[in-house]
């Protein structure tokens, strides 16, 4: 291969999409690599799944190579793999439910387990020289979140991922999701809403067993304190 090639690859949608519409292999892997994050974690806010999520990935990038020649421009690249990727995620999961697998329902209570915000795991990713303690602690806690945003309403989650988690603007989540901004708008402070008001009732329930007394250390207290006044009554 021409080494200079491999270099020449466009940043615009048209030119990328007419390239791999050519069948150009390595435009189609900066294609994947480019928005491989925003489309997994979109398809993992549907199927709440993590194999499936990729496998549904995979699924529509097979059928957006398939396509692309028909791509248009009438939205940005990867609006149209956006809405590929919920097409397939959301086929999945009325496959499931047609095979009689069990689905958890949108509504069903909070897990047990939280973590006080999305904010502060990303503070403590850019602590450089973390300790181990701490970064098993920022695991756990990116675990327990990613629970608690399973458990959120699909349609305020499906939000919650694009604006908050991916970052994208209020305009570009209306055109994934094909739903106008002010839904997007209502939907993403619903879901924060609901976010933090469980993570509050979770952090009063763990305020009261904050440094636990009973139990070992109020024998051991007791005990010593008793040995003490033995001692001292000799």
């Amino acid at each position: 291969m021409n080494p200079s090639r491999a270099v020449e690859l466009p940043d615009d949608d048209h030119s990328l999409a007419r390239r791999i519409a050519q069948r150009d292999a390595r435009a189609f892997e900066v294609l994947m690599r480019r928005h491989n994050r925003l489309l997994y974690r979109l398809a993992r806010s549907i199927l709440k799944d993590d194999a499936e999520a990729e496998d549904a990935v995979q699924e529509a990038y097979l059928a957006a190579y398939r396509n692309i020649a028909g791509f248009r421009g009438g939205a940005k690249l990867s609006t149209w793999l956006a809405r590929i990727v919920m097409n397939e995620a959301y086929a999945r999961l009325r496959n499931r439910k047609r095979v009689g697998a069990v689905v958890v329902s949108l509504e069903a209570d909070w897990p047990r387990e939280d973590r006080e915000t999305f904010m502060e795991e990303e503070a403590m990713a850019e602590d450089k020289a973390e300790r181990p303690d701490a970064a098993a602690m920022r695991t756990e806690l990116r675990r327990l979140l990613e629970r608690r945003i399973d458990a959120l309403p699909e349609q305020f989650r499906t939000v919650f991922i694009l604006r908050d988690v991916e970052e994208l603007s209020v305009e570009e989540t209306a055109e994934c999701l094909d739903v106008p901004p002010a839904t997007v708008r209502t939907r993403a402070f619903r879901a924060r809403a609901l976010l933090r008001e469980s993570l509050s009732r979770e952090f009063d329930a763990a305020t009261v067993e904050a440094f636990g007394f009973a139990g070992e250390r109020c024998d051991r207290i007791v005990e010593n304190v008793l040995e003490k006044v033995r001692l001292s009554n000799r």
